[in-house]
């Protein structure tokens, strides 16, 4: 029998206890929303800011107008916009 425990046996018992990020979609298309409201969260531009959108310095959209959110492409990019429901 071995006197010491085996390497590693510490280091494993901490993997996969860190908090997730919460990231990804806040609001789905056809949904309302008000001015300020975040609509996504990403890691990366993989979503592109359009209309009533602006994006934040980490990638955050969100909406600047009150209106409904709409998905939709562009050049085959996904754009987010937010449509004024007047």
């Amino acid at each position: 029998m071995a006197h010491v425990k085996g390497s590693g046996s510490v280091k494993q018992q901490a993997q996969g206890k860190r908090h997730g990020k919460r990231l990804g979609l806040k609001k789905s298309g056809g949904e309302a929303i008000k001015v300020g409201q975040i609509i996504l969260r990403q890691r990366g531009a993989k979503y592109k800011a359009g209309k009533g959108v602006g994006m934040g310095k980490d990638h955050t959209i969100f909406a600047m107008t009150d209106g409904v959110v709409q998905f939709g492409k562009r050049l085959g990019r996904t754009v987010v916009n937010v449509i004024s429901a007047k």
